[in-house]
């Protein structure tokens, strides 16, 4: 039986949080990434927490492993990382859950 994949990304930018490039990274991203075909539930959010330096952070369902693979080798992906993701992110936590039996 496949699995969903859960794929989520915790992360700070070199901007501060309330500013016009963190808005436009956010947008950016989030057209790029929800249009690529395997990615399901595309969501943004912002911490909340005092207990981590992440700032913002990104989920998304995979329908199973080869989507999520898929995904990892799109090229709409592969140049978002490259043109976008390397050159504004700070640090970053990337993991991928599949649910237990």
């Amino acid at each position: 039986m496949t699995k969903p994949v859960k794929h989520m990304v915790v992360f700070t930018l070199k901007y501060e949080l309330d500013t016009a490039e963190t808005r436009a990274f956010l947008d950016k991203s989030a057209e790029i990434l929800s249009a690529i075909p395997q990615v399901q539930q595309f969501e943004v959010f912002r911490q909340v927490s005092v207990k981590t330096d992440y700032h913002f952070g990104f989920s998304m369902v995979f329908a199973d492993r080869g989507a999520y693979l898929a995904y990892n080798e799109h090229p709409a992906h592969m140049d978002y990382v490259k043109q976008v993701w390397e050159k504004e992110v700070l640090h970053f936590q990337e993991i991928d859950f599949e649910a237990l039996d």
